[in-house]
């Protein structure tokens, strides 16, 4: 059962209560949860709440870790495999939407970089600026751009450097080969009406904060310059300790930029129409899925 959606949309709840029902526990398939170090600004589950439903994938990595989306596909599958031996469920939250597709569907194994053409990546990067990026990026595979982080120049340029090193988009890694499964799959997208989408994401930004988000990115300079910590709620605040920004400041881009987060999630699980749109209402999503279980 696959409970995706955008950002603070009340994924983590849901996907608490559906695995209670079904006596299941849950795969985290958010890429910035698996790191130990991240806490307060990727919402990771509480503590309460892990210890309400088992959770894999979560804090099972560090920052310092190089943890990609094939390796996170091989782990989850030979966990399912020994899983499904004991449980007839699971549930599967998070929003990035290409590594429920690995899981889901597989993906494809790419070639190592040429490192011509990362060097021509990263030099475009150095004098043209990430704009530049980008604007490639959205010219020669605008399905990966709907959806990658696009504050995070690391994975644009790689998005870049493969489309431009295979001929092949980026994206298209992860529908050529579709592999076969020994489970079926149930997908739910959560969304709601946009207003009340960003009242939520807005007011989950302040609960950050009130929980400690400023002193825990503080506590993570030291790992800036990792692909893990380019993420939302981090880069905001380092550039504010570099003097650039006012905390205000800093706290609006977190949220402006979380908005345009969610509606890049959003897109790209609209691509998909296997996913049942709900509201995040836990009665409702529960007889959806009970109805497609029969």
């Amino acid at each position: 059962m696959i409970i995706a959606g955008p950002t603070g949309v009340g994924k983590t709840d849901l996907s608490i209560g559906i695995a209670k029902h079904f006596n299941s526990e849950i795969l985290s398939c958010d890429s910035r949860q698996f790191y130990r170090e991240l806490g307060i600004g990727v919402a990771k589950p509480t503590t309460e709440q892990m210890k309400e439903v088992k959770h894999h994938f979560v804090d099972n990595v560090s920052v310092t870790e190089r943890y990609s989306i094939w390796q996170y596909e091989d782990d989850a599958i030979k966990l399912l495999d020994d899983y499904y031996k004991t449980h007839d469920y699971a549930v599967m939250c998070g929003g990035s939407g290409l590594y429920i597709d690995a899981v889901c569907n597989g993906i494809d194994l790419m070639p190592d970089p040429d490192p011509v053409i990362r060097q021509e990546v990263i030099d475009m990067y150095n004098e043209k600026g990430i704009e530049a990026l980008r604007f490639e990026l959205q010219r020669i595979d605008p399905e990966y751009y709907a959806q990658v982080d696009l504050k995070n120049p690391q994975r644009i340029m790689r998005g870049i450097e493969m489309t431009r090193q295979t001929g092949k988009p980026f994206s298209q890694f992860r529908t050529s080969t579709r592999r076969k499964r020994d489970f079926e799959t149930i997908k739910i997208l959560v969304n709601t009406d946009r207003k009340v989408l960003y009242d939520r994401i807005n007011r989950r930004v302040d609960i950050m904060l009130e929980r400690g988000l400023v002193d825990e990115a503080r506590s993570l300079m030291q790992y800036r310059d990792m692909i893990a910590l380019k993420t939302i709620g981090y880069t905001e605040l380092f550039d504010h300790f570099d003097g650039n920004t006012s905390l205000d400041e800093a706290i609006e881009l977190i949220k402006r930029n979380s908005r345009r987060y969610a509606r890049r999630q959003i897109t790209w699980f609209h691509r998909n129409n296997e996913y049942v749109e709900c509201e995040p209402d836990a009665e409702t999503i529960l007889t959806e899925i009970s109805e497609r279980i029969k």
